[in-house]
Order: C-alpha cells, then sequence, then structure tokens
C-alpha cells in the first residue's frame, strides 16, 4: 500500500509503516484488550477510503440507539452523503469536517448517555474520512455503548468486538 491510500493527510502519512496502536481507548471503557488490539491491527492494514466505508457500516447499527426524535434526523443522512462524497474526492476534508460537527451535534443535544454514546459512533466515523485515527474511536464508542446497555458484562462486548474484526476482515479481503 502506498502511504498516499494508506491516510490522506500528511500528518498521518508520517506514521506509515510505523506500529502506533494504543493499548489505552481514548475513553473509559469497559472492554476485551485481546480483541481491540486485534482489530486495531486489522484496521491499521486497511487504506484510509476502505476504513471510512468500514466505519460508517460499523456505526449504522447504533443509530437505532438514537433518541427517538432522531431518527429522522437530516443530518444523519447529510453527514452519510458528505463522507460518500469525500470517498469518491468530490469533498474536501474541511467540508467533510463541517458534516463531522453537524453529527457531533446529535451527542450533544442526545437526552441518555446511551443516546450520546451511540451519536459519537456515528460522528467518529464520519471523521474517519479527513483522518483515519478515528475509526478505532468510533469502534471503541461502540464498546461504550453496550457497556451502557450491558455494563460490566464482557461476553456482550466480546461479541460486538468479534463482529467488528469479522467486518473489518471482510474490507481487508476487498483490498488483498
Amino acid at each position: 500500500m502506498k502511504k498516499t491510500d494508506y491516510a490522506w493527510n500528511a500528518h498521518e502519512q508520517k506514521q506509515f509503516g510505523k506500529e502506533l496502536i494504543s493499548n489505552t481507548p481514548k475513553i473509559k471503557i469497559f472492554d476485551n484488550a485481546k480483541l481491540r488490539r486485534t482489530l486495531a491491527l486489522d484496521l491499521e492494514k486497511l487504506p484510509q477510503n476502505l476504513l471510512a466505508e468500514w466505519a460508517l457500516e460499523n456505526a449504522e447499527p447504533f443509530l437505532s440507539y438514537l433518541d427517538v426524535s432522531f431518527m429522522e434526523e437530516q443530518r444523519i443522512e447529510f453527514a452519510k452523503e458528505a463522507l460518500k462524497k469525500r470517498l469518491a474526492g468530490k469533498l474536501s476534508a474541511a467540508e467533510l469536517r463541517k458534516a463531522g460537527f453537524l453529527a457531533n451535534q446529535l451527542a450533544k443535544e442526545a437526552t441518555t448517555e446511551i443516546g450520546k454514546a451511540a451519536a459519537r459512533v456515528f460522528a467518529q466515523a464520519i471523521a474517519v474520512g479527513h483522518m483515519r485515527g478515528h475509526a478505532l474511536i468510533s469502534a471503541d464508542y461502540g464498546v461504550k455503548t453496550i457497556n451502557l446497555l450491558y455494563p460490566y458484562q464482557l461476553a456482550p462486548v466480546s461479541q460486538l468486538r468479534q463482529q467488528q474484526i469479522a467486518s473489518a476482515r471482510i474490507f481487508l479481503e476487498k483490498y488483498f
């Protein structure tokens, strides 16, 4: 893979070929560390365009946990379309970031902690279109959502991580 496929911004391109995966999530979660590391290593192998597609696919199921009032929210479709345009080379990173900020407003407006975490899964997925590092954070917010639904239960967390890994490997098969 070329470094320009690995990452679209210069900062992340400098990281190409280096193992920089943090074992410590940026958010507080009850997790299966071994499966998180496996996921992180798999995601690291994906070019940014497929990584962004993976992140959006990973985020889709979490939209059902948003506040009911958000179910027909236009900001969701706007952000999805912005990411698709970015992947097609028809939208700048700056424009995508604007769409990402709109998506992030859903988390700020959510009335439940579950809704906030679910909205962050989505907002971080959209952000992968400008920085690949947001993919693992999006996946971690998925775990945060599961933590809120099933406090201190490792089985549902492990099940989610296994689904995330399986999905990432399907995307890897597309690439390799």
